[in-house]
């Protein structure tokens, strides 16, 4: 039997084995994704050559630590793979991110690489998104505008806070913790909250990637989506 942190290392290290020579990477944020750069530093080490687009200054020093070459999104003309966690998937392969605050970037990077894999731990498998916390990114000054409209919208805002502090992401602004009733379809409420003026980006993310790896009690699951 696999503990949690087994299962996302193995998941990690299987996805890593999807890098090829000469790729442009799209690195995610997180704990599994520490992994991820954990076996990529191997691989480095053993002759791959990559470039790595990193979704946030956390995962820019890890792998800057780790000897993985970067490059900014801006020199990234093409971005052949991102692999990246996720804190909840429906089985259509919607899924919630954000849990570590870097959600616009990630969706920045998700939508720009041709290819996407989201690994995890199998408790990210969810029979639905709806009930669950939904990070939302809001500039400072726009926070309690949308909270009102959050509210409106049926959901009960929280704004984020880390260490005693209001949480503050790679693009200084702040994020609201949305839980909506469990009922609710959180990606058609998802669309109406990105047409908030105030709300910058959800962390509700459509079924882009091509597949998901998990480390289960009992091994690795890969999934595609159909």
């Amino acid at each position: 039997m696999y503990s949690k942190e087994e299962q996302k290392k193995a998941a990690a290290w299987r996805a890593a084995m999807e890098v090829k020579d000469n790729m442009v990477l799209g690195l995610g944020t997180g704990s599994t994704v520490y992994y991820l750069i954990e076996k990529l530093s191997e691989r480095i080490r053993g002759g791959l050559n990559i470039h790595a687009v990193s979704t946030s200054l956390e995962t820019e020093a890890l792998a800057r630590r780790s000897d993985i070459p970067l490059i900014s999104l801006e020199d990234a003309r093409t971005i052949h793979l991102s692999i990246d966690g996720v804190d909840a998937i429906d089985p259509d392969f919607y899924s919630i991110k954000g849990g570590g605050g870097a959600l616009f970037r990630e969706k920045v990077i998700a939508c720009k690489a041709r290819r996407v894999i989201w690994i995890m731990d199998q408790s990210k498998l969810v029979p639905s998104l709806g009930g669950r916390v939904l990070p939302v990114e809001v500039p400072p000054f726009a926070v309690p505008y949308a909270e009102e409209q959050v509210k409106e919208a049926g959901f009960i805002p929280k704004l984020r806070i880390k260490h005693g502090n209001v949480f503050v992401t790679d693009n200084g602004c702040h994020i609201l913790d949305l839980t909506g009733d469990a009922a609710m379809d959180y990606p058609m409420a998802a669309v109406r909250l990105k047409a908030m003026t105030g709300i910058l980006e959800t962390g509700l993310f459509d079924d882009i990637c091509e597949k998901i790896i998990v480390g289960t009690e009992n091994g690795i699951e890969e999934r595609f989506h159909h």
